[in-house]
This record gives structure tokens, C-alpha cells and sequence, in this order.
């Protein structure tokens, strides 16, 4: 590489990929230390332990939230001048003193790159298990346990997740079975006796499920004693269903790194003492590691000591090279005090000034003015609706509203759609609030449908654009899932780059005749053309997939 070619507005010390602790404490540490360093996260900044409701283990902290928690890590973060992105990491060039980092923002360059993309859950394979995801089998209690409320539901696992993610299920569910495959719980006795001592709770060791089946939902589960060999069944009486919820550990998201260095095989990133990968410059840190405890404070530490031995790589190749970044500067984070996921505008509630800066920096790039034209009707969403919308277009004068005839049909409103200035529909709408975590999903809509948009390569672009039948996305979500907003922006991305696509979000709290329609028990639900349904998150590439098949 032409070192004296590189654009030194994109060279960073050190670039940091995924936004969970691991990733936040190196990305503060190095901040700290005098180092620019950039941090990517493709979906929400926090990871996996977003999730979490209650965290009680974290050294000094005696009860949080995952979100709470990882939101004060990012504020600290970038009090000390780490630049924290919300982008998606495409590739690597890992050779020479110069690391190139593609992404769909452009590419960036660096020193020293630490790998910190956690993991996913993982399946477990009995049959049955893929063919009724999202239709009864869910993974996230979040996400999807209110679809199961006043059911049975059924739970496999015997971690951390299991025991906790079951607590939160009783909110729901009218009882619980935990079928474990081992003895008892592999967690902490304080975490697993909260399940064993639930009077919702019943706890089953060593027993494995071995199918589910069902027609409208789940209504019969066959499992097996690991031990004597008994098979047992349950069936569901008078039409009902139930759910089966798996929390059977995580794999690590390697995806992008496999090619580049080693791994075990389990996919987990090899690393020695110190963080360090078999390529130099290239360091891992967090679950996508090789570890025997997987938890906040041991993702916080392997963060911590991967940034201080980069430091010293970094510092290495700034006097080979002769090149240095500019130093972070450190600057005045407020906190945060309206969170997204509970932004509310049924009243005169002003965004936080964080949030107003941040849409005020998006809203500066847009190139075409937009119109947003409102269908409502008398339901009190329909006010919050208007509302949300008014607020916003204070903020902007590329942004007008209208109001459709009030009293739309209640399968419609309450819906917001996009057009462009000159009236051409953009394809995107939200039906709804597109609050809490759809909050910035839609702000990215409009950003992609004003222009320039988020980045693509020109192959996808074309991709894209080559589509010639008319193509309609349902997409079905809730405000509170931490995985929908990964396939709404896919998904509206797609469709503001052609016009025979559209791309239309529905919170099914609010259209429940959809939800039983397409017999939706887990979000994201992607209906395509009112025929192909698909669960579960997707970037664009996956999406074009089942659009052509």
C-alpha cells in the first residue's frame, strides 16, 4: 500500500469491530490513552447483554441493566474522543503496517484491529426446530415472549440464559418447564435457585427434546430422559399451542474473519495471553474468543488488556511508518436521559439534546427534500403518530408533512409513508410508532430515501436495480426486539434504490390480524408478496436471496 495515498482522514490507530463490552472498554482505554480509535457496530452499540433486564454481578455495580450499563460504557467511550459508528464491516486487508477495513461506509484504515463481534445463539437440531422458527421456536424472551402469554412454554437450556430468560418468561407465560440435558444448572446457584424457587417454574433434568410439531402453532413436544431412556410426550388439548424457547449457548460470529486467521473448530477466535491473534496487528477480545467464562466483567477485561497491547503495536508502526493519526480529543458526553427504545410523543416530550444533535447531523446530508404523509385514525397510537412526526420536522425544513382523510381503515392506520418531494412513493412506510429500537430505522429510511444513503457496492446496487417484478415486503416487528432492526433497514434500503419494491413495517402490536394471518409467534417476520414468509434478521445480500428464489 502507498502509505502517502491514504486518505488520513479515515487512518485511525486502532479500528474496533463490535460495540458490546469487550469492544467499548478497549475502544475507552485506547481513547483514553492518546489514540484515535474508531469502533463499528452494525446493529445497536451493547450487544448480546442489551437484553438483559437485571444485571447483579458486575463488580461495583449492584443492579443495572445490560442497556443501562453498556450506555454509560459508550458515553465514557467517547468523553475521551473514541468515534463510535454505526456501520457494518465487510471484509479485511490485513497484510503490511497498514490495515484496510471495508465497509459499508467506505473503507478505513489502521494500525491495529481488535475483533470483538460476540456470538449468536446457537440451535439445537431436534426435528422440528427449523421448520417451526418463529412459528412456536423462538430465542429470544424479549422479542417474543409476550406471543406465548397465558401458554405453556417450554425452555432448553441450563445456562445463564436459561435460568434468567425464564424468570422473565413467567411474566408471560402461565408455566414454564426447563428441560436441561446435565444434572442441574451450569450457572450460578444465586441465578439458577431464582428458576428452581418459581412457583411458575418446573425444572426437568437431564432430558433432551428430541421434536415438535404443530399445524397453527406448536401443540406437541416429545422429549427424552437421558438417564433411564423414557420417552415422554405433551399435547396441547382444545386447539391450543405453546411455545419452546432456546437457550442453548451462543456461536461466535466469525464470519468475517475466517479466512483470515485461525480458529478452533468450534469457530472461535485463537488467541494467546494477550489477546492476540495469529496475524499480526489483528487482536480479538470478548465471546468470539476461546474462554471458559463467558460474562461482562471477563468480556471487559479481555477489552482492557487487548487495548494496552495495542498500544504498544500501535506505537511500533506510528514510528515505522512515520504516520500519526490525530489524537482524539476529549469532550463533554451528556447522558443520555430519553432512551430510544422509550421515546414516547403522546405528550410535548422534546428529544434529549444528544438525540436532537445526532438527527440534525443526519439531516444536514440529506440532498431531496421528503413529504411524509400521515393516515390516521381515532385510536390514541394515531396521536402519538402525529406527534413523533411534528417533533421531528421541527428539526428540519427538508422534511413536510400531510395528513390523509382521518378515519383510515384500522388494517392501514396509524401509517406513516415516504415520498420525495415531487411526489414519487419512495416504497417505504412504517404502520405504527416507529419508537424504540424502530426509532433509528426510520430515521436511516429517510436518510436513504433523501440520499446519499448508506453505502453499497455497485455490484449489489445493480442487483438491486435489475429486479423487474413487482416485489411487496411485509415486515413485522416489535418496538422491543433487538433483532428487527437489522432486516428493516435491509429491507428499505432495497426498496429506495427501485421502484417496484416496497418495503412496509408493521408493529404487530397494533395489527394483530397480520400476526394471526401469517400465525407469527417471533419477530422479524419478512412476508414476501403475500406468500413467503420468513423469521429471523437479514442483511440485504439475504433478502435478495429469497426476493429471487
Amino acid at each position: 500500500m502507498d502509505l502517502q495515498k491514504i486518505n488520513k482522514d479515515n487512518l485511525y490507530d486502532v479500528i474496533i469491530v463490535g460495540g458490546g463490552p469487550a469492544g467499548l472498554t478497549a475502544a475507552l482505554y485506547l481513547a483514553r490513552a492518546k489514540y484515535r480509535v474508531l469502533l463499528l457496530e452494525k446493529e445497536q452499540f451493547g450487544g448480546q447483554i442489551t437484553i438483559t433486564n437485571e444485571v447483579v454481578n458486575y463488580p461495583g455495580i449492584e443492579k443495572t441493566s445490560g442497556k443501562a450499563l453498556t450506555d454509560t460504557m459508550r458515553r465514557q467511550a467517547e468523553s475521551f474522543g473514541a468515534e463510535c459508528l454505526i456501520c457494518e464491516a465487510k471484509g479485511f486487508e490485513a497484510t503490511g503496517e497498514i490495515k484496510t477495513v471495508h465497509t459499508d461506509h467506505g473503507d478505513f484504515y489502521c494500525f491495529g484491529v481488535l475483533i470483538a463481534t460476540g456470538a449468536h445463539p446457537r440451535t439445537v437440531g431436534f426435528k422440528g426446530e427449523e421448520e417451526h422458527k418463529g412459528r412456536g421456536v423462538a430465542y429470544c424472551a424479549t422479542c417474543d415472549g409476550e406471543f406465548f402469554t397465558d401458554k405453556e412454554v417450554f425452555v432448553i437450556g441450563g445456562g445463564f440464559a436459561a435460568a434468567e430468560e425464564s424468570v422473565f418468561l413467567t411474566k408471560f407465560a402461565k408455566h414454564i418447564t426447563i428441560f436441561i440435558r446435565k444434572d442441574d444448572f451450569s450457572c450460578a446457584a444465586s441465578v439458577a435457585d431464582k428458576a428452581k424457587n418459581h412457583e411458575k417454574i418446573t425444572v426437568v433434568p437431564n432430558t433432551v427434546v428430541e421434536e415438535v410439531s404443530g399445524e397453527s402453532g406448536l401443540n406437541y413436544i416429545r422429549y427424552k430422559n437421558t438417564k433411564t431412556g423414557e420417552i415422554s410426550e405433551y399435547r396441547a388439548e382444545n386447539g391450543d399451542f405453546f411455545g419452546v424457547f432456546v437457550f442453548a449457548g451462543y456461536s461466535p460470529d466469525t464470519e468475517l474473519v475466517k479466512d483470515i486467521i485461525e480458529l478452533n473448530e468450534h469457530g472461535y477466535i485463537i488467541t494467546d495471553s494477550e489477546q492476540k491473534t495469529n496475524v499480526d496487528g489483528i487482536y480479538a477480545a470478548g465471546d468470539v474468543c476461546i474462554k471458559p467464562l463467558r460474562q461482562i466483567v471477563t468480556a471487559t477485561g479481555d477489552g482492557a488488556l487487548a487495548a494496552t497491547e495495542l498500544e504498544k503495536y500501535v506505537a511500533e508502526m506510528q514510528q515505522k511508518t512515520g504516520l500519526y493519526p490525530e489524537q482524539p480529543k476529549a469532550k463533554v458526553v451528556e447522558k443520555q436521559n430519553v432512551r430510544e427504545e422509550n421515546i414516547s410523543h403522546n405528550s410535548n416530550e422534546a428529544f434529549s439534546s444528544e438525540i436532537k444533535q445526532q438527527l440534525l447531523d443526519i439531516f444536514s446530508k440529506f440532498e431531496r427534500n421528503l413529504v411524509l404523509k400521515l393516515y390516521l385514525d381515532n385510536r390514541p397510537v394515531s396521536n402519538e403518530l402525529e406527534s413523533l412526526i411534528e417533533n421531528i420536522t421541527t428539526l428540519t425544513d427538508k422534511i413536510t408533512v400531510t395528513i390523509a382523510e382521518k378515519n383510515t381503515t384500522s388494517d392501514v392506520a396509524p401509517c406513516v409513508r415516504v415520498f420525495l418531494e415531487d411526489g414519487s412513493d419512495t416504497g417505504i412506510a412504517f404502520h405504527g410508532v416507529p419508537s424504540g429500537h424502530e426509532f433509528t430505522t426510520f430515521v436511516i429510511s429517510l436518510y436513504n430515501a433523501s440520499g446519499p444513503g448508506q453505502q453499497l457496492d455497485e455490484q449489489t446496487i445493480q442487483e438491486i436495480k435489475k429486479i423487474k417484478n413487482t416485489v411487496d415486503m411485509k415486515i413485522l416487528v416489535t418496538l422491543s426486539c433487538t433483532m428487527c432492526p437489522d432486516l428493516v433497514i435491509a429491507c428499505q434500503r432495497i426498496a429506495t434504490l427501485n421502484p417496484n419494491i416496497r418495503a412496509e413495517v408493521y408493529d404487530i402490536q397494533h395489527f394483530d390480524e397480520l400476526r394471526k394471518k401469517y400465525n407469527v409467534m417471533s419477530v422479524p417476520c419478512l412476508v414476501i408478496n403475500d406468500d413467503k414468509v420468513s423469521f429471523g434478521k437479514k442483511n440485504i445480500n439475504q433478502v435478495l436471496e429469497l426476493i429471487s428464489n
